[in-house]
Order: C-alpha cells, then structure tokens, then sequence
C-alpha cells in the first residue's frame, strides 16, 4: 500500500531520544507504571502530598514573627516524629512538584504539544509558572531561619530592581523591628492563598481534557510517596538557625531545586536574573503563536443524515471536541454532533465510535455520523476488501495499527493485510466482524503501549 500523506509527520532528534528513554523505562516499570509517561499526574501527586502536609503544619505553626521560628524548630529537634517527617515530608514534596512540572513541560515541548488544539492547555500551563515560583519561594520565609532570612531579603532586592516603587521593598527585612507581626500575616496569607489560586488555574488547566488523571497509578503513587517518606527519615529537613538582622550567615545549607535564582542573581545580577525569567516565559507563551512546521491535522466532519445524536462521540472524545445541539430535522429530543475547530486533535477516536458502522449494513457505501476526511471509515473498509480478496494467502491476517505506535511496515508478508489508522481508537468494533466476513483468518489490532497513547483514550477506548 503506497504511504499516505498524513502518515508522514517525522520526529525530532530529541523527540526520538525521549522516546526511547520511554521505553527503556518501560522494560524497568512496565507501560503502565512508567513515571516518564506521567509526569503530569505525578506532579499532581505531588501538589496533593503539599496540601496535606501542609495543613498539618499550619496547625501547629505559629503565626507571629516571634514564635514562627519556635513552632517549626520543634519539629527539627525531633526530626523522626510525625510533625518532623511531616515537615521533611512537605519540603521533599514541594521539590518533587518543581521537578516534576519541569519534566512534564520539557516532555510536552519536545513532543510539540503546544500547537493547535493544545495551545489553550498550553498557555494555561505556563501561566502557572509564576504561581509555582511564588508559592515554592514563599514558604522558606515562613521558618523564619536564617535561610528564610536570606531568600526574604534576597527576593525583595529582586523585586527592587523593577521600577515599581519609590521605596525600596527590602527596607521590611533590613532591621528587627521592621518585620512585624501584621508584614509576616500578610507573608503566611500569600504562602496559602497563591497556592489556592495555583489549584484554580490547573482546574482551567485541565478543561479542554476530558477524563483527565490527577492520580498516577496506584503502584506509581505508592512508590513515589514511599521514595519521599524514606527521604525525609534519612534526610530530615531541620531549621538553619533563628533570623538575626545583626549576624551574617557564614554558612546555609541551599535547596538548590527551589532557590537557584538567588545564587545566580548574585553571581550575576538582578537584571539579568529578570531578562532570563521574563525571556523563558514569554517565549514559551509565544511559541504557539509562531508558523507551524506541522500542518493542522483535518477536523472531524458531522454527516447529519447519519449522525442519530446518540453521544457516543461525545462521551469518547478525549478532548471535549464535541458537543450536542438540537438537531437541524427538528424532531424532539433528537440531537446532532458538532465538532469545534478549535479543539479537534484529528484522531478520529469519534469515528470509531460512531454506530453507523455496523457489520449489517449493506450499502456499497459505508457512512457514518462523524468520519476523518483525510482517513475515511468508507475507504477504510473498502481497503480492507481488497486487500483481503488480493492477498496471496488463503486465509491472510488483517492487521489495523495506529501511525502513533510501533512501526508495522515490517508486517507487510503476503500472509497479511496491514491497515493504517490515525489512532487505535479509530477503528470501530464492526471491523472485526467485517475482516472474519471477507475471510480474514484474524485480525490484530496494534495501538500504542498501555499508558503512552497519544491521544491520551484510543488504547484505552480500543480495548474497552
């Protein structure tokens, strides 16, 4: 079968790279179980573990500037009991987060994740990352150790070097009498209510995904929590001595995953601390508004004489590319599918799920309510013919694979039929039943590995 235009989409050089990582990680945890292939999940994880143990803390924790640093030293002295691992738990947790939502967005840069129907799921993405910066920052100023000392005076020397006030913002931590109980209130009320609007961004995050996991798998969950815990009895987290605006600190012990930007503002400076934030974050902003190299994969297309407004499509879309509206025909209760431009991944998932392809049609034609136009059901199954009755083998295997999975060009034997498709999920169930019937000895249907689909459901639609 000669290759289709809208197979050729070839990956990039780290692309490839990343992917064989993938699957060298899953001869080690399996697909289902591969942290590479759940980034996201895992940092929401992540953040889970953050709000539980962080309301732990708050319970305890004093919220004064004189006894801030007494309530959370406790735990340091007995850094083995439960408020002290919870501690431990709790730093370890918000670096896991920070890790996590690096890898997740390098992952999603490098597959290309930021064009078209994803640029919404994008954007909302980057726009967190102030949020995230903010909240991991602030909560060093909570201790109020040395350490949290030196990140206060350290971001506010930052911020000075805007030109946004008169007075310089660093004048709150230059003596003891400037930081009050009213300036470390407003302090404990950033550190709980950006964290709170971190939560409501990601739930924007998510909206244009439907059935979107914010747990990993079990066994990952409990591995990644087991990890975190024995970090926190080996490597417990401990206070760096009381803030004192008369000393200097000779020697912090730097968590270099959540304050790397004070060292390098100091080694370079403010300005150039500012130019490399700014710069990467608005040109990861800018980047789905750049010229394509890929092309716009082709939208689904609604048929209204077929389409019988079951929601099939509706339910199975995995990104909330379909909606219902009353039906053009106007009869009550009917429905029709319409597809938004915006959002369609081009998967063809609405396809195969569609009912109109069923083994009992006997049309010449076959259509259906919603098909690909770039891949038809109709030329689908008339490939699927032809291929079987000119097949040198009297019983031949039908083989349908997704273009996103394993490369099934080696399959193509005289024993054997090989079908490409857009995805897995693409495939309507009938099809089966249509190979068997035009004298297929099998059929196999190949998608992409458990938990690494590309279109997030067609495996999982596929087997279901």
């Amino acid at each position: 079968m000669a290759e289709q235009a809208w197979l050729e989409e070839s990956p990039g050089l780290l692309e490839k790279a990343f992917r064989r990582l993938e699957r060298a990680f899953d001869q080690v945890f399996g697909s289902a179980n591969n942290p590479l292939r759940q980034l996201g999940t895992l940092a929401f994880f992540a953040l889970w573990l953050l709000a539980a143990t962080g309301v732990w803390l708050y319970i305890v924790f004093d919220t004064s500037v004189a006894g801030a640093y007494e309530s959370i030293d406790a735990l340091s002295r007995s850094p083995w009991s439960p408020g002290g691992v919870v501690r431990s738990l709790h730093r370890y947790a918000a670096d896991a987060f920070v890790l996590l939502t690096v890898a997740h967005l390098t992952r999603e840069l490098l597959f290309g994740r930021w064009r078209h129907f994803r640029r919404f799921t994008w954007l909302t993405g980057i726009a967190l990352v102030p949020l995230i910066a903010v909240s991991a920052i602030g909560g060093f100023w909570l201790n109020w150790d040395q350490l949290g000392q030196f990140s206060a005076t350290a971001t506010a020397e930052w911020v000075d070097a805007l030109p946004l006030q008169d007075v310089p913002f660093a004048r709150n931590f230059i003596a003891a009498a400037a930081v009050s109980d009213r300036l470390f209130s407003l302090l404990v009320f950033i550190h709980l209510g950006v964290p709170l609007l971190l939560v409501y961004g990601l739930w924007f995050h998510i909206q244009r995904i439907t059935r979107a996991a914010v747990f990993p798998s079990r066994g990952l969950a409990l591995g990644s929590f087991s990890a975190l815990l024995m970090l926190g009895v080996l490597l417990p987290v401990r206070s760096q001595g009381q803030a004192a605006f008369d000393q200097v600190p000779e020697q912090l012990s730097l968590d270099w995953v959540l304050l790397w930007i004070h060292p390098f503002m100091y080694a370079t400076s403010a300005a150039t601390a500012w130019a490399l934030a700014i710069g990467v974050l608005f040109g990861l902003l800018l980047l789905p508004f750049l010229p394509q190299r890929v092309k716009r994969a082709a939208i689904a297309v609604v048929d209204p004489q077929n389409c019988n407004g079951c929601e099939r499509c509706f339910a199975d879309c995995p990104y909330a590319a379909v909606t219902m509206v009353p039906h053009p025909n106007q009869r009550i209760g009917r429905q029709l599918a319409v597809v938004d431009a915006d959002m369609c991944a081009g998967c063809g998932i609405c396809a195969g799920s569609c009912p109109s392809s069923t083994p009992f049609r006997r049309g010449q034609t076959l259509a259906t309510g919603i098909d690909m136009p770039q891949r038809p059901v109709g030329e689908l199954r008339q490939q699927l013919r032809e291929g079987l009755s000119a097949s040198q083998d009297q019983l031949p295997i039908a083989v349908f694979c997704c273009r996103e999975g394993a490369d099934a060009s080696d399959l193509r034997l005289p024993g054997t039929v090989v079908l490409p498709l857009l995805c897995a999920g693409q495939l309507p169930p009938s099809f089966v039943e249509y190979a068997l019937r035009d004298g297929a000895a099998g059929v196999v249907v190949a998608s992409c590995r458990d938990g690494g689909c590309s279109f997030r459901l067609g495996a999982r639609w596929t087997s279901e």
